[in-house]
């Protein structure tokens, strides 16, 4: 189900510039070449348009077009950017591999490449860079095609708003146009949901909450199926946990670690007191690692599919509705 109301074109000029750490060949400090990152070209046939999705278990499934391959991608606020499943871009040209973490620990190695256009509905993406990862063990778990995630830096100028009894994604592509003080019509009503801060660090969303008395930082993860406490976090915490079982996870790889699965009572974001979220409990160390910053928690399809919910990323608020 598409809109289409105007064309409208945003060009991303604010672009980091990154040093190559090169190695011992490479030119003096000084001297050394930089690799110039710039941020994707995005257009959009209409200001406001609505993605159906499908659902995988717990993870959200659109489609979505990588040059000339069509097919199913997660959406997934979790992954930095773009990601490529290496099975069907097996072709694509690579650079400089790069690391993520997981929650067992395991260290995924990622090879760079580039694409030329992503298409999204009705929603156009230029000059893309991306990461090609092995998806297949999530292919296998699911039974489905999974051709690649959308990560953030897709929708960093976006107001995007999640309904998951509709099965429904509304995306507006926020201009100057539209003003410091634009909201969807969906959120006229004030009174239906609250607002929370959220901040933006290397393109994942951060929310603070409290538990215990304790802030603790979460990442809001839409492609994490069970949102996740950091097992180092101090004893007072985990009193609001209660443990149900033992779990073995798997991750990419051989690798599998044990963890605790149980329920989390009152943990509070904003002005709204969640209940109850079932968690996993286990050492988010490799998460630090790999991303050089740490998190406290990670809030997935558990949290989010409780509410309709919405983001704006550029004036950095989240929308909960009661």
């Amino acid at each position: 189900m598409k809109y289409c109301l105007l064309a409208i074109w945003w060009i991303c000029i604010s672009a980091p510039v990154r040093a190559d750490p090169g190695d011992p060949k490479d030119p003096p400090p000084g001297r050394r070449p930089l690799v110039i990152t710039l941020d994707p070209v995005v257009t959009s046939d209409s200001a406001t348009c609505i993605l159906p999705f499908t659902r995988a278990g717990n993870l959200i499934l659109v489609r979505a077009k990588a040059d000339t391959t069509d097919g199913f991608f997660v959406f997934d606020t979790g992954a930095p950017n773009l990601v490529l499943n290496i099975t069907y871009f097996r072709r694509y040209p690579t650079t400089n591999p790069t690391e993520s973490g997981g929650v067992t620990g395991a260290v995924v190695n990622a090879l760079q490449t580039h694409v030329d256009s992503v298409h999204l509905g009705p929603v156009h993406y230029f000059h893309l860079d991306a990461d090609l990862i092995n998806l297949g063990h999530i292919e296998n778990t699911k039974g489905v095609k999974i051709f690649g995630l959308l990560g953030m830096k897709l929708f960093e100028k976006f107001e995007v708003i999640i309904d998951y009894d509709q099965s429904l994604i509304y995306l507006h592509l926020l201009t100057r146009k539209d003003g410091p003080g634009y909201r969807s019509a969906l959120l006229n009503d004030t009174s239906a949901y609250g607002t929370v801060p959220i901040d933006l660090d290397a393109d994942k969303i951060i929310v603070h909450t409290t538990l215990k008395g304790k802030k603790l930082r979460f990442v809001v993860d839409s492609g994490a199926e069970t949102s996740v406490l950091d097992s180092r976090l101090p004893n007072k915490v985990f009193e609001s946990v209660e443990v149900t079982r033992r779990v073995h996870l798997s991750g990419s790889g051989n690798t599998r670690v044990d963890a605790l699965y149980g329920n989390l009572k009152d943990l509070q974001l904003g002005d709204q007191t969640i209940a109850s979220l079932p968690v996993l409990i286990t050492n988010l160390q490799s998460m630090c690692d790999a991303y050089n910053n740490c998190i406290d928690g990670m809030l997935s399809f558990d949290f989010l599919s409780l509410h309709k919910i919405g983001f704006n990323f550029v004036s950095r608020k989240m929308y909960i509705w009661k």
